[in-house]
């Protein structure tokens, strides 16, 4: 099995808990070839953890210094684009977070960026490669007709777990100067997005465009995509939203926010004519903690009830095999950046759906 050396730009909570050990995991696929971050002091005390001798604190300087197969893109949202562009002009195949990016301008240029380039470009949307989820796709029809489903995502602050379960290095040497840039650069982006909305709503679509575009991705691969957003409300100034999406024949209520409490209460469910089912997810920052399928069928006098649990590796690494398998066969992965095109549609749509209201 090839090889594939990979930089990794970002080196944030999720790159410390998930993406870092995930790669050290799959010896047998990648090599952690070189890091960057901005801040010099996080570089430096993760390039020790993980034995990397490449730090950079400027990707462009990582693209520039060769040497690499393929990158991840986990810096913050702003940048996604930026640093995906750049690595596809390199020749480089990339494996970037969700969202992909904020506006539809990006989106386009870096579809653009990957048709010049011959380049893999993957959104990572784990939760699409969590085994319950793929076999859920799978025995949907098992569910007859359907009449309803639910998308719920309530959670607490990420925060709240992490603190307890992992240790996370926190910079505290980026210059206020790249955070006052970074958020002029988000709300500029979210306003070309948009155009001009209140800012509760600017706020609303970084909450869809980051927790939400988990939900919403893996609802279209299961249901496909709504004819329209029905109606939307949000309270907490954005911090909870609800929307009724209508698929013709029945309505899914997509409901979300983030709250205190030391929990993670988030599923899909879907009822049908002689079926539900259920995919139940945990919080991803404790590696392992399995998804669920919850299953009711009924067969003439016969009522089945089950909870399957296919496996307990975690998505995380189903999608980062999944990642080497595109890039090394040349197949198209199953989250492109077009499937994430109309992931930001939707967001637009309920935003605007709320703006109405």
């Amino acid at each position: 099995m090839s090889k594939l050396r990979v930089g990794v730009i970002g080196l944030g909570e999720v790159a410390q808990i998930i993406h870092l050990p995930v790669i050290e995991s799959l010896g047998d696929r990648y090599e952690l070839a070189a890091i960057c971050d901005i801040s010099p002091g996080l570089l430096d005390r993760l390039g020790e953890r993980h034995r990397v001798e490449r730090r950079h604190t400027d990707f462009r300087e990582m693209l520039a210094a060769g040497g690499l197969d393929c990158v991840l893109v986990l810096n913050s949202d702003e940048y996604h684009a930026e640093a995906t562009i750049a690595a596809l002009d390199a020749g480089l195949d990339v494996l970037v977070e969700k969202p992909m990016c904020l506006s539809p301008r990006e989106a386009q240029q870096i579809i653009a960026a990957r048709d010049r380039s011959g380049r893999t470009v993957m959104v990572a949307y784990m939760r699409r490669f969590a085994p319950a989820f793929t076999e859920a796709v799978e025995r949907l029809p098992e569910l007859g007709p359907i009449r309803y489903a639910r998308v719920h995502d309530v959670i607490g602050q990420n925060r709240l777990i992490i603190d307890q379960t992992s240790y996370v290095e926190r910079p505290g040497d980026v210059s206020q100067h790249a955070i006052d840039e970074k958020w002029a650069r988000r709300s500029a982006l979210v306003k070309e997005a948009l155009g001009d909305v209140p800012q509760e709503l600017e706020w609303t679509y970084g909450l869809l465009c980051g927790l939400g575009s988990h939900d919403l991705s893996a609802m279209r691969e299961l249901l496909g995509s709504p004819k329209e957003v029905s109606a939307a409300k949000m309270w907490r100034s954005g911090g909870y939203v609800v929307a009724l999406l209508d698929y013709g024949d029945f309505v899914v209520t997509y409901e979300t926010g983030v709250d205190d409490q030391l929990r993670y209460d988030t599923y899909i469910e879907v009822y049908g004519a002689t079926g539900t089912m259920k995919v139940q997810y945990d919080t991803p920052y404790v590696r392992h903690f399995p998804t669920t399928l919850h299953l009711e069928l009924t067969d003439g006098d016969s009522y089945e009830r089950s909870v399957r649990r296919p496996h307990l590796k975690d998505p995380y690494t189903y999608e980062l095999e999944h990642f080497h398998e595109a890039v090394t066969t040349g197949a198209a992965p199953k989250t492109t950046p077009e499937d994430y095109v109309q992931d930001m549609e939707l967001f637009t749509d309920i935003i605007r759906a709320l703006d109405r209201g």
